[in-house]
């Protein structure tokens, strides 16, 4: 056998192997490993491919539900039923990493990779959402990140030509050196049209599909695993190269392949590449493969073994055909325009052999590989930062009754964590290729439509990371139910979610004791709500090594949810009228705790969570889909991020309309305006069905009250004019435009 370099421990751990880790290696094999094997051990074990430090609590996540079609890791993506034999297939993922030394590629990337997670499946991509960090935007190297992120993603996504309907952009100097860029696709299919990441059938061929494979990205899942220092521009190489014309072709012709009825399994080449869609498919067969890499499509010259194994070239898929029907297949991509190429066949057995001009180069078995197999496994020791014990010092005595209201909420409205992102959606293309889109009308939760049926999907994603920061169990429990009372606002069912769990070092058990919180958090609400864990990814190392320093971010577990909606029952936010009453459902609380307004008006930056309490939470959202239901409510809108000044100028926007609200006497003006106490939402009751509202509100004894009506435009409060729409409309549409542009 090839022994292409001399391997020692020193060796393993330059590839981001453990000495334990290598010992381990050698007694699965028997013997050393040669270069290439430890390189393959390398990308498989890594953190990004293996969850090592993160299974023993993923385990613990709720992942069954009668309305999934597969469980949590069975297939690339999750699968939730959405009636008459038409399934959701949706996942989230990171490319944190990628994203914070080449912005442009990085994300672009990730929408590829993304989007091939779904359409491996069968499904074809129908939307697409997105969550990004950065840090403080009057930064050059924030305007840098963002510009390249937000171009990267419009342009794949646009020329791909699926539509981004929905998102969050989110700042705070936590994320100055490591950016995050979380990406969500979302696709429907026939559940019947299924087809597994498997590897079955001694004899059946394997077939590498698509782009030609290069140096790019080699090495790029344990990079992904790793820190990001001042040195990880150096690192470009690990950067994937993306082309979305390359990836629509290979769209059409998977979805085609698919219905010929010839493939007995496919996987997408995501991170780690070959070594990853082989090993993977293999293990979850039960069976072993035989791959001669001289016969991959390259499309530079002299690759050695090892590179074209870990390659992560996009625009790339592995699928095993059935023996017999290549034909089939080589005509549909040779239709395409498209590398088919037999690279290889199923073998009897666990093992994975792969050639180089017929030497054998490497040797390994496929169940040692892969994440419930060899893999190792890590119970990390964890225990509570100094900073969670200051944050319940705050007492809101601490911050002065007295203050100009007009200047808070100007700020507030103006702060690029409030204020319209349309600088970033409007470089991407809400309405491409897509038939099955609703109309943009303004709602909690992005809301697409189920072609030939009477149904929509409703989609969101959330996560205020401050909160998760105050207490990451309660922070992320309101993640989740943030995300359920967007799409419950919107008219909507939550189905499911994804999720995307992004954090610093594992080994920190200050930042172990973060995840383990989260997973908690996590566990009770979609417990609660009945949204199982479908899947998604966990983005460790999420921090800057700045002169020795190492910062993590805040902790974000960012949640992607679905949700089904029937059509008659679709609800926006906007009032609809002047004279429309506005009513508080929920109950508002003296609670200034972990607001944007504490934050960053005042500076404060530790303080608990803002109240939660989970059956309130499941109360509410249950009462707001009945008042949607028996249409007692105009508009429907949820108090989060800002409060609810924010709140009723996001709902009074669309149709220049205002409010006159009177804030309630025994909750202080900036608790009652700014506050972002949870469980609240605002709605507006048409006059003529105000008694009807009223009689079913009281039957249910819940808190809700009267706090005020629609105007025609003018905003005020208590009394005090607070201005007219049209000039909030302008400070909050261009805010972010203007501090990009200066």
């Amino acid at each position: 056998m090839s022994t292409i370099h001399t391997v020692t421990v020193e060796t393993a751990k330059e590839i981001g192997l453990l000495p334990e880790e290598f010992e381990k290696i050698k007694e699965i094999l028997g013997r050393d490993p040669n270069y290439t094997e430890l390189s393959i051990f390398s990308v498989m074990w890594s953190e990004h491919a293996s969850y090592k430090n993160s299974i023993k609590w993923l385990k613990t996540l709720p992942r069954k539900g009668a309305q999934l079609v597969v469980e949590a890791g069975q297939e690339n993506a999750g699968m939730v039923d959405v009636g008459d034999g038409i399934a959701c297939v949706f996942k989230i993922e990171s490319h944190n990493h990628p994203c914070a030394v080449e912005p442009y590629q990085g994300a672009a990337t990730g929408v590829g990779g993304i989007n091939r997670d779904i359409f491996t499946m069968g499904a074809r991509p129908i939307a697409q959402l997105n969550s990004l960090r950065f840090g403080k935007i009057d930064e050059e190297r924030t305007k840098w990140l963002m510009n390249g992120v937000v171009k990267g993603i419009g342009n794949y996504g646009n020329a791909f030509g699926v539509p981004v309907v929905g998102g969050e952009v989110f700042f705070d100097e936590c994320y100055h050196q490591n950016p995050l860029v979380n990406a969500m696709s979302v696709g429907l299919m026939k559940t019947s049209n299924l087809v597994s990441a498997i590897s079955k059938g001694v004899g059946n061929p394997v077939y590498i599909v698509g782009s030609a494979t290069g140096k790019d990205g080699i090495h790029g899942a344990t990079f992904a695993s790793a820190d990001i220092t001042e040195d990880s521009a150096d690192d470009i190489p690990s950067i994937q190269v993306g082309d979305p014309f390359q990836e629509k072709l290979l769209l059409e012709a998977t979805l085609e392949v698919i219905k010929s009825g010839a493939v007995v399994g496919m996987q997408d080449m995501g991170a780690a590449g070959i070594i990853c869609s082989t090993s993977e498919m293999s293990e979850k067969g039960g069976h072993g493969m035989r791959v001669d890499l001289d016969k991959v499509p390259l499309r530079q010259k002299n690759m050695e073994a090892f590179e074209i194994l870990l390659s992560e070239s996009q625009e790339r898929m592995l699928i095993i055909v059935e023996k017999g029907k290549e034909k089939i297949v080589e005509d549909i991509f040779e239709k395409w325009d498209l590398n088919c190429a037999v690279i290889g066949e199923v073998t009897e057995g666990d093992r994975l052999h792969f050639y180089m001009n017929n030497e054998l180069v490497a040797d390994v078995p496929a169940p040692m590989l892969v994440l419930g197999g060899g893999a190792p496994v890590y119970d990390r020791e964890y225990k509570e930062p100094a900073y969670y014990a200051k944050t319940k010092e705050f007492k809101i005595d601490s911050i002065s009754e007295k203050q100009d209201l007009k200047a808070i909420a100007k700020h507030i409205i103006s702060h690029p964590n409030i204020a319209s992102k349309r600088w970033v959606y409007e470089q991407y293309d809400s309405m491409v290729g897509t038939k099955n889109m609703s109309t943009n009308a303004p709602s909690d939760a992005a809301i697409v439509n189920i072609k030939d049926t009477n149904r929509a999907l409703a989609m969101t994603v959330d996560c205020n990371s401050r909160y998760v920061y105050a207490d990451p169990e309660i922070g992320t429990a309101i993640a989740v139910s943030e995300a359920a009372r967007n799409i419950s606002c919107s008219g909507g069912k939550p189905l499911a979610i994804t999720n995307c769990l992004n954090f610093g070092n594992p080994y920190n058990p200050e930042v172990y004791w973060q995840f383990v919180g989260a997973i908690k958090g996590m566990s009770a609400a979609c417990t609660k709500f009945d949204t199982p864990v479908t899947g998604g990814n966990v983005s460790f190392y999420n921090q800057a090594n700045i002169n020795g320093v190492i910062e993590p971010v805040n902790p974000t577990p960012t949640i992607g949810m679905i949700g089904l909606l029937e059509k008659p029952h679709q609800m926006t936010l906007d009032f609809k009228k002047k004279g429309d009453m506005i009513y508080m459902i929920g109950k508002s609380r003296n609670d200034i705790n972990s607001s944007e307004y504490l934050y960053s008006y005042h500076n404060v930056k530790l303080s608990p969570p803002p109240h939660f309490n989970l059956t309130e939470e499941y109360v509410v959202q249950a009462i707001i889909q009945k008042l949607i239901r028996l249409k007692l409510v105009e508009s429907a809108h949820d108090i989060s991020d800002g409060g609810l000044f924010t709140t009723l100028i996001e709902s009074s926007m669309p149709n220049s309309l205002g409010f006159d609200i009177l804030t309630e006497g025994e909750v202080r003006e900036d608790a009652f305006l700014f506050g972002e106490g949870q469980s609240r939402i605002i709605v507006s009751v048409d006059p003529k069905k105000e008694n009807k509202f009223i009689d079913f509100m009281l039957k249910l004894r819940f808190p809700f009250s009267a706090i005020g009506h629609v105007t025609k435009g003018k905003c005020v409060v208590d009394d005090l004019h607070f201005g007219m729409i049209d000039e909030w409309k302008e400070l909050f549409d261009n805010a972010i435009g203007i501090k990009m542009k200066h």
